[in-house]
C-alpha cells in the first residue's frame, strides 16, 4: 500500500506543476481584458450627431475645383447654405483664391490630406507630413487653421484617431450618407439617395470635383428645403449635439410603505 501511496503523490505533484506552467500570470490576463474593455475615446469621431431638430451638414470633398467649385459657391449663396469643404491641400495650393472665397462666405474649411492616399496603410509621420501640408496651405489661403479631419477613404486607424486629435486638435468626420456620387451614377441618382438616406443629424457626403454632383444639387437643395431640413457646417452640427435619452436604471424613489 505504501508504494501505491508514493506513486501517487509523485504523480499529483508533478500534474500540479505542470498546471502552474501553463496557467498564464494574473497580471497578462489583466492587462488583455482592459485592453478589449476600453472603449474609443468618446468625441473624437463623428458619422452623424444626434440633434434636437431637423439640422443636417451637407460635406464636400476632394476640392477645390477650378470650374465646378465656383459653381457649387454660386448655388450655395442663392440658397443661404453653410457648407463644409474636405480639401485636398494640393488643390487648395493651387486655386487659393477658391479657398479663400468659399471661407470669406461662411463654409468650414477642413483637413482631407495633400494627396489623398490611404491614412490606414501609411506612417505615422507620413501621415503626418500629408495633414500638417494641408494645415499650412488653408492657413495661408483663409487666415485660419482646420479644426477637423476627413481621412481619405474612410481609412483610419484607431490610434492614428487618438495621436491626430491629441497633436492637431482635429475631430474626425465621416458621415451616414453617401450617394457614391464618385461613381457618377447621374444627378438624378445621386439626388434620391441622399434624399433617400438623410435624417436629422446627418453628414452627407459627395465631391465638388464631379460635374453630375454639382448638376444634382439645385434639386437636392430644393427638396431637402421642402422637407424642413436646415443646413449648417459640421462643427455648427457637433456644437448642437443633444444628450441621448439614458437607458440606465433611474435612481430609487422613496416610497411610504
Amino acid at each position: 500500500m505504501s508504494a501505491y501511496r508514493l506513486l501517487f503523490f509523485c504523480f499529483a505533484i508533478l500534474s500540479f506543476s505542470l498546471g502552474l506552467e501553463a496557467e498564464p500570470t494574473p497580471a497578462k490576463r489583466s492587462a488583455t481584458r482592459e485592453t478589449r474593455a476600453t472603449p474609443e475615446e468618446p468625441g473624437i469621431t463623428f458619422n452623424s450627431v444626434h440633434v434636437d431638430g431637423p439640422y443636417i451638414a451637407m460635406t464636400f470633398d476632394d476640392g477645390p475645383s477650378a470650374t465646378l467649385t465656383p459653381k457649387l459657391l454660386d448655388l450655395l449663396a442663392a440658397h443661404h447654405i453653410k457648407a463644409t469643404f474636405f480639401v485636398i491641400g494640393e488643390n487648395v495650393a493651387e486655386h487659393p483664391e477658391i479657398v479663400a472665397r468659399a471661407a470669406q462666405e461662411g463654409h468650414e474649411i477642413a483637413n482631407h490630406s495633400w494627396s489623398h492616399p490611404n491614412f490606414g496603410k501609411m506612417s505615422d509621420e507620413n501621415v503626418r507630413r500629408q495633414l500638417q501640408q494641408t494645415d499650412d496651405a488653408i492657413k495661408n489661403a483663409t487666415g485660419k487653421r482646420p479644426t477637423l479631419l476627413r481621412p481619405p477613404y474612410g481609412s483610419i486607424t484607431a490610434r492614428e484617431k487618438r495621436w491626430i486629435h491629441d497633436e492637431f486638435g482635429y475631430d474626425i468626420i465621416l458621415w451616414d450618407v453617401d450617394p457614391y456620387d464618385w461613381k457618377r451614377p447621374g444627378p438624378a441618382v445621386v439626388r434620391a439617395r441622399i434624399l433617400k438616406e438623410t435624417r436629422p443629424g446627418s453628414i452627407v457626403l459627395s465631391h465638388d470635383i464631379h460635374p453630375g454632383t454639382i448638376e444634382a444639387m439645385p434639386s437636392t437643395f430644393d427638396e431637402l428645403e421642402a422637407k424642413g431640413f436646415k443646413f449648417v457646417t459640421v462643427s455648427e452640427l457637433i456644437r448642437m449635439a443633444a444628450a441621448r435619452p439614458s437607458h440606465a436604471r433611474p435612481p430609487p424613489t422613496t416610497t411610504n410603505r
